[in-house]
């Protein structure tokens, strides 16, 4: 068995605190975003609502004036005969057609003015994942095998996933607004790794030295990343959820960052779309960790702890698909389904795998 390489699993840990530090960088960038676009959307809105208060028509066809029109205070959102919200349109405008470029619409494209903050927060996000992907593979390289073959592993690689699977999604859909969440998320990962598993470089123990350790980890962390994002999402669908009926009730959120994050229903289709793709490779993950345990232990299923928790985040996210799809849970009860299965993904990583004994007893730890 070729020995360990000490200097390349220094390197890897030199470059996960440069990644690290990219990502802190590129968090405090987003989260500059949302305080600068909200407030540029909010001197907009403050505008807006001074004309109208001083017009006597509409400032455009649709829009309803007297108590059919719910305008509050300055900063408020304004609704119109059409149902929308001022700021809200899918073509990025305002109610009197002056473009608020920092709102997103349903679609999440790419409209508007440019966003320097933002875009400084996707150039270190992708810096940040080139180094971390840097720090994976010297690890692996020092070891001599895949890089996830205990708790700190996994959590690394999966915080990497979860960043490129982010970046990945930019280029489709403007999701800048999740950047702050996800980063968040990522860098939580990365400090658990390093902080609650510490795990020198080692070589694979006996029980994981197979193909399949490649095969069904590199799914579950693939799944696991895309629960993550939905996670995210899932969380400011609930406070968009929120807001949206304080405001249909005449009143104000002081979360004012939430008027470029898209309307709770687009947020919940997109999650819904997400949670479809991570259940079918959930569903992988069960499957090949049960023909995996056949070749290891001699049996499909031993109902150990580990295989128990797996297969109830399987059920939990079937149960979320088949209510929304079936059932019409949706809105805030949906967004509360998907949040519980991630909690069931991180019990599942976490208490099983440190405070539970098993099969499945590899942390590292």
């Amino acid at each position: 068995m070729p020995s360990i390489d000490y200097t390349l699993a220094e390197y890897s840990e030199l470059f996960m605190l440069l990644a690290a530090f990219a990502y802190t960088v590129a968090f405090l960038a987003f989260t500059w975003d949302l305080a600068k676009s909200s407030k540029t959307i909010h001197a907009v809105e403050s505008k807006l609502t001074e004309q109208q208060a001083g017009a006597s028509v509409p400032a455009r066809a649709g829009a309803v004036s007297g108590p059919s029109a719910r305008s509050g205070r300055a900063g408020s959102d304004t609704y119109l005969a059409d149902g929308n919200v001022r700021g809200w349109d899918a073509d990025g405008t305002t109610a009197d057609g002056g473009a608020v470029a920092q709102t997103a619409d349903a679609s999440m494209g790419y409209v508007g003015a440019r966003r320097n903050a933002a875009r400084v927060g996707v150039a270190l996000t992708i810096l940040g994942a080139l180094i971390h992907t840097a720090a994976v593979v010297a690890r692996g390289l020092a070891a001599h095998r895949v890089p996830w073959g205990n708790m700190y592993e996994f959590c690394t690689t999966g915080a990497l996933v979860v960043a490129v699977v982010f970046l990945l999604v930019l280029l489709k859909r403007d999701l800048r607004f999740l950047g702050t969440f996800v980063l968040a998320l990522v860098l939580i990962m990365m400090m658990v790794a390093t902080i609650g598993f510490p795990t020198p470089v080692a070589h694979l123990i006996p029980a994981l030295q197979s193909y399949w350790l490649i095969i069904h980890v590199s799914v579950a962390v693939i799944a696991s990343a895309l629960f993550t994002l939905t996670f995210a999402m899932s969380v400011l669908q609930l406070l968009q959820a929120d807001r949206e009926s304080k405001i249909r009730a005449g009143g104000t959120s002081k979360l004012a960052f939430l008027r470029i994050v898209p309307s709770a229903q687009a947020l919940e289709n997109f999650a819904y779309r997400i949670n479809a793709v991570a259940f079918v490779l959930w569903t992988f993950t069960l499957m090949a960790g049960s023909v995996w345990a056949e070749q290891a232990w001699g049996r499909y299923w031993g109902w150990d702890t580990k295989e128990v928790w797996t297969f109830v985040i399987w059920v939990v996210y079937a149960g979320y698909l088949h209510a929304r799809a079936t059932r019409g849970w949706t809105g805030t009860r949906a967004a509360w389904l998907s949040i519980v299965g991630f909690l069931c993904v991180v019990f599942n990583f976490t208490i099983v795998n440190v405070f539970f004994a098993g099969l499945h007893s590899y942390s590292g730890v």
